[in-house]
């Protein structure tokens, strides 16, 4: 589910109604992941709030919350931004087998990462980077999420 939270007079208050009123609307409906786009960043006292509905939740609901300006342009079409491909379980242990390591022996990318929050990674999954090489003509790495 996708939340657009408005601007108005006051600001706190409105978000945090806002996110337990998608709190509630997610269990309604069953719904484990969600992104609240905002009008401005969150102040201290909305991320806590926030972290605390997740912690209700036992980290089985993941909200995501991005400001409107973050979503002027699309990051992963820009020409430095490496292509970013998410494994699926299957495909993550082919790849751990394949070449002989261990998920915590791969490179990390952090949560807060702009593709992965534009991709929606949680801790443990692992992407796929494809760059462009000069020498090799394509160049593949691994990921893992912390």
């Amino acid at each position: 589910m996708i939340f657009f939270v408005e601007h108005d007079g006051e600001k706190d208050k409105l978000i945090n109604k806002s996110i337990l009123s998608c709190y509630g609307m997610m269990q309604e409906k069953q719904v484990y992941r969600s992104i609240i786009i905002l009008p401005s960043k969150l102040n201290s006292r909305a991320s806590k709030h926030l972290q605390s509905l997740h912690d209700v939740a036992n980290g089985l609901m993941v909200i995501e919350t991005f400001e409107e300006s973050e979503l002027i342009v699309n990051i992963t079409e820009h020409i430095l931004v490496p292509t970013h491909q998410l494994l699926t379980n299957e495909e993550k242990n082919n790849v751990l087998r394949r070449y002989k390591v261990k998920e915590a022996q791969l490179p990390r990318i952090q949560t807060k990462d702009p593709v992965a929050r534009y991709l929606g990674l949680v801790r443990g999954d692992v992407v796929r980077i494809i760059r462009q090489s000069e020498t090799a003509g394509r160049y593949v790495t691994y990921r893992s999420c912390i």
